[in-house]
């Protein structure tokens, strides 16, 4: 059986000026499995994350990515999304004039086709909000505009609720959350693992992942994995450091 997601000896530099990021990424990630990333600062976790979205900031030197067993590694990055791949940013982007709730529905017809009516649709996202402890305004606002810090990771995973990927990618989705809205998103989460949807979350700390039942955890350092293992891993980083990699 085809793994969902597989990085095979995945190179690549940044596109202006050709510096070297990936160092040689391998990675495997099957249906409704959830692997965490943890790294020091500058390791370059992002930037997997980045090119795995297909990103044109980076470009692919050596290596390939394959979705469903099909390389992905010539897609743009629509055609990834179309896919099911959905990533949060750890910045989301504010966009004046264009309310939330159009926003997420507009996607999701474009993923999901026009089966549902706007008002089905509107009564989903409706009922999924009152979840994340957010203002009654919040899907008539504009995109992030005005959000706080943590009302946008909370649109970012509402919208991964709301949009069904078969692959989530979550970029330090828990930085700047307070305990009780770390709580709602890993939440969040388990409620769209249940659905069948795999996900790779990109963290500094182990704190989000005691809420989560985590099948991997990779350790990232200097453009590529260096050590896998279950969950203690993470609480051997936790208690030591990376330094339990440099031996």
């Amino acid at each position: 059986m085809k793994k969902l997601l597989q990085i095979k000896d995945l190179h690549a530099v940044l596109t202006e000026d050709g510096t070297e990021i990936l160092k040689g990424v391998n990675l495997e990630i099957d249906v409704n499995e959830l692997h965490a990333i943890m790294g020091p600062n500058g390791s370059g976790k992002s930037t997997l994350a980045n090119v795995i979205m297909g990103n044109p900031k980076y470009k692919v030197t050596k290596g390939d990515i394959l979705f469903e067993g099909e390389s992905i590694i010539d897609l743009p990055t629509n055609e990834r999304a179309m896919k099911g791949i959905f990533m949060t940013f750890q910045h989301p982007f504010e966009i004046d004039g264009i309310k939330f709730s159009s926003f997420l529905i507009t996607a999701f017809r474009k993923l999901h086709g026009d089966d549902e009516s706007f008002s089905q649709l509107n009564s989903i996202l409706k009922e999924r909000v009152q979840n994340l402890a957010v203002s009654e305004d919040f899907l008539d606002r504009f995109l992030n505009v005005g959000f706080s810090g943590g009302e946008k990771k909370k649109a970012e995973i509402l919208q991964a609720y709301f949009l069904k990927p078969k692959l989530l990618i979550l970029d330090e989705i828990d930085s700047g959350l307070d305990v009780d809205a770390l709580r709602i998103v890993a939440n969040q989460i388990k409620e769209i693992r249940k659905r069948g949807t795999s996900v790779l979350i990109i963290t500094h700390y182990k704190r989000i992942l005691d809420y989560l039942d985590v099948d991997k955890v990779h350790i990232y350092v200097d453009g590529k994995i260096v050590k896998s293992g279950d969950i203690g891993l993470a609480n051997e980083v936790e208690e030591k450091g990376y330094a339990i990699v440099k031996r």
